[in-house]
């Protein structure tokens, strides 16, 4: 697995002091999505919808708003 490009703008373009440690979006070469985010599946697990499960080995994370609006550009139609 390797990432293939970064989605949206660069933490330090979003206003990150180092960044280095900020949520992110990558591209992988298969064409799936890697996310870097806050955990949060303690905290959201019981509020998912009815129609929604996670799996054991998957993890709830929180990114900004900034980071997805920023990456909306870059994220293909198909």
């Amino acid at each position: 697995m390797k990432i293939v490009r970064r989605i949206g703008a660069a933490p330090r373009e979003r206003g990150s002091q180092t960044g280095q440690t900020c949520p992110d979006i990558f591209e992988l070469e298969d064409g799936d999505f890697a996310v870097i985010g806050r955990e949060a599946t303690a905290e959201l697990d019981g509020e998912l919808p009815h129609d929604a499960a996670r799996a054991d080995y998957e993890r709830i994370v929180v990114i900004t708003r900034e980071t997805l609006l920023r990456a909306k550009a870059d994220i293909p139609d198909a």
